[in-house]
């Protein structure tokens, strides 16, 4: 008879022992020798429940000398061999490591790689990184210098590399990546209208116009792009959606592969006038200016004091009085004003609640409109606001001086007026160039060019035949009347006005017109002026300057004295 073990007893086996050890990497200084053992610990026994398991104790406390280097060193180690999956599982974001270590490769083009570890401090672990980047046919070394940071995994408390894009290269952000290919837009070579070459050597305020003309005509004037290694930006960190489209200002070049051969752009500078607007801007960083041809828009010279920023392009500004040429042609047309006959200037004018006055509270009793004009009179112009549509001064910004439009084609990038539609003290306000208006010198200038040469013509950077672009035009000009009359009133104050003293010894055929701008949070106002001589207008603004009849004008005059 057969014996049968009875039914409460179980079957027991030894565990099995599997032995075998995984050599790896040794590292530089501070680790030592060490390896990492794949499977030498006795087989669990078959009988452990889940229970039991889910009653271990998650590891707690400090990290031990030990996990930190044996953690860097597994992380390191794997990278170094390019298993990115087990580099990306000795993170605490198994996810996000292994979508930018595979980046590393294939979008980074980066190969060869050794890392060095160095001396562990507090969970920290230097490390060195000794590479080559290639592409197609070039290549470069690479080396740079990061670190990681050894921290205890949420959950179960094991030792993980705590995962950010830095730990791959110090540059980079959570989000960003690093890509190598074409660096953008070829770059170019500008020339001025007698075929000298534009540099910031030469012309310090250029620096923006460069890049932006590189920008425009970098695949059109015949160049060839670099090689270039960058940090590519996420959408979070400023770069387009999935970094997939450069944003200027955001990428950053991390290594240059090889140099782009420029093409060339001619543009319409006038070297000596350029060469003469940054003497006049030299030391005075809130100052700016632009010179343009009036009879056909070409401009002839730009200058910043300050050059991280194109304001004479770019700004957006309150023009203060020198709107009033604007207002004026408005005025004029709708026969709300006539240069000899009189008009009010009281000391204040109260509309939509609000109450005007003029600088240091003068009046001009029984003046006409040429005089105040010629001392911009506030309350001259506010006075008329009754009598107006909420629209009416942005129809003749848009119509006459195609300002507010938004269709310039200069060749770089620029900002085009905005006189927007308002009411009540808002819509009085813009009158006088304060309320919503705003403008930059270049705006400017192509006002007093209107003015001087009868109809808008566009001002441009570069020629359209370059790359046949389409200029903007106006929808109409002024009457002959109008435009006459305009004339005679910049031309007085020129001659007698708030112009006077800056315009001494302009001689010819000139005009002019000043503005104080108020900005809150400055204790002095913005300082403009805008005015032509012959063929050539001219506008600039000294930000915080005071009165524009002293600041900006003594700029202005100087360039158009010297543009003859």
């Amino acid at each position: 008879m057969v014996s049968r073990r009875g039914a409460g007893e179980r079957r027991r086996t030894k565990p099995a022992v599997i032995g075998g050890v995984a050599a790896v990497l040794v590292a530089g200084a501070g680790f030592g020798a060490y390896a990492v053992y794949g499977g030498e610990a006795e087989a669990e026994d078959t009988a452990r429940t889940k229970s039991a398991a889910a009653q271990e104790k998650v590891k707690t406390g400090p990290l031990t000398a030990t996990e930190v280097t044996g953690t860097a060193e597994r992380f390191l180690t794997a990278w170094q061999q390019g298993d990115v999956t087990a580099a990306a599982d000795a993170t605490d974001d198994a996810e996000a490591a292994k979508a930018l270590l595979t980046g590393y490769t294939k979008d980074a083009r980066i190969k060869d790689v050794t890392l060095t570890a160095g001396t562990p401090a507090e969970g920290k672990v230097p490390f060195s990184v000794k590479a080559t980047v290639a592409y197609e046919k070039t290549s470069k070394p690479l080396t740079y210098d990061s670190a990681l940071t050894v921290v205890r995994r949420d959950g179960d408390g094991e030792p993980r590399v705590d995962w950010h894009a830095a730990v791959v290269h110090p540059e980079l952000k959570d989000g960003d990546k690093l890509v190598t290919g074409k660096a953008g837009d070829p770059p170019v070579k500008a020339l001025d209208r007698d075929g000298g070459e534009l540099t910031t050597d030469t012309y310090p305020s250029l620096g923006t116009v460069l890049d932006s003309l590189r920008e425009k005509y970098g695949d059109k004037a015949g160049g060839s792009p670099g090689i270039e290694l960058r940090a590519v930006r996420g959408e979070k960190n400023g770069g387009d959606e999935d970094g997939k489209k450069e944003k200027a200002g955001a990428d950053k070049t991390l290594l240059e592969l090889s140099k782009g051969t420029p093409g060339t752009v001619k543009t319409t500078l006038d070297p000596a006038l350029q060469a003469a607007a940054e003497k006049q801007v030299d030391g005075k960083k809130q100052a700016s200016v632009v010179l343009l041809r009036a009879s056909t828009g070409e401009i002839l010279a730009a200058a910043n004091g300050g050059h991280g920023f194109n304001t004479a392009f770019q700004g957006s500004l309150a023009p203060g009085s020198t709107m009033k040429v604007i207002t004026a042609s408005m005025l004029l047309e709708k026969d709300l004003a006539s240069v000899n006959e009189q008009h009010p200037c009281p000391k204040y004018f109260t509309y939509g609640g609000w109450k005007f006055q003029n600088d240091d509270e003068f009046e001009i009793k029984d003046g006409t409109f040429k005089a105040s004009f010629a001392r911009s009179c506030n309350t001259a112009f506010i006075s008329q606001a009754p009598e107006l549509k909420d629209d009416d001064l942005t129809k003749q910004a848009k119509e006459v001086f195609n300002l507010s439009m938004d269709n310039w084609s200069v060749g770089v990038s620029t900002f085009d007026g905005r006189v927007p539609v308002q009411s009540q003290a808002q819509m009085a306000a813009s009158l006088i160039g304060q309320g919503g208006v705003r403008m930059n010198p270049l705006n400017m200038a192509s006002v007093s060019a209107t003015v001087k040469s009868g109809s808008f013509h566009q001002p441009y950077l570069v020629a359209p035949s370059v790359d046949g672009r389409k200029l903007a035009t106006a929808s109409r000009t002024m009457s002959g009347a109008t435009l006459g009359a305009l004339r005679e009133l910049m031309s007085y104050t020129a001659a007698a006005g708030t112009a006077a003293e800056a315009m001494a010894g302009v001689g010819g055929d000139v005009g002019a017109k000043t503005g104080s701008a108020e900005v809150d949070g400055q204790e002095k106002p913005n300082g403009w002026f805008t005015a032509y001589r012959g063929d050539v207008a001219a506008a600039g603004v000294v930000q915080q300057g005071g009165h524009g009849g002293e600041t900006a004008g003594p700029i202005v005059a100087a360039l158009l004295k010297q543009a003859g």
